[in-house]
């Protein structure tokens, strides 16, 4: 098993690089900061829009309610929106975790510049992970027990192929289809 553990300690090497460049430039820990901010905001929006639209009190005892087909739609792009701030504000993380990397000294504005020129990259992705996480989820509701074995699965799987999109997507700017193909080649080859 030593090629198993010179991959993990090459990975912990990455993961302790990673910790001190944001230990060096302190100002790059605003961009997670910002993520879970503006991810606060859009659920606090989302509640406040729930409620408004009486959703909650719709509830009573924990029976079924129809829940309209736009409420479904709405709550899609919600999720979109959630990728989208989730990934565009990683996406600046690890553009400016490279720049330092690379003996550059990345400003916020640099990195965020970078995330803006990759957000229709970072909209198509968004798109694709909030389908896949939708569909796995309705196949859980559908078939039970099968399905929430199938969702673990299939989850985890896609986890791990699209680990790497987001330096996929810094590095060599490509669509998100082809970000998720070569994330999957990356951890094949890096993993087996």
């Amino acid at each position: 098993m030593p090629g198993f553990f010179d991959r993990a300690e090459r990975s912990w090497q990455l993961v302790r690089a990673s910790w001190n460049v944001l230990r060096s430039d302190r100002e790059l820990l605003l961009l997670p900061a910002a993520s879970g901010a503006a991810a606060v905001a859009l659920g606090a929006s989302f509640l406040g829009l729930a409620f408004g639209a009486g959703i909650f009190e719709r509830v009573p005892g924990g029976t079924a309610v129809h829940i309209p087909l736009s409420l479904y739609a709405g709550i899609f792009i919600w999720y979109i929106v959630q990728y989208f701030i989730v990934f565009f504000f990683n996406t600046a993380l690890v553009a400016a975790a490279l720049d330092r990397l690379n003996g550059g000294q990345p400003t916020l504005r640099d990195a965020l510049a970078l995330a803006a020129s990759r957000a229709g990259q970072i909209l198509g992705y968004a798109v694709i992970s909030a389908t896949v996480g939708v569909l796995l989820h309705a196949l859980s509701e559908r078939l039970g027990f099968v399905g929430r074995i199938i969702e673990a699965v299939v989850g985890v799987a896609w986890t791990a192929a699209t680990f790497l999109v987001v330096p996929v997507l810094v590095v060599e700017n490509v669509g998100p289809m082809e970000a998720i193909r070569r994330s999957a080649s990356l951890l094949r080859r890096s993993w087996g």
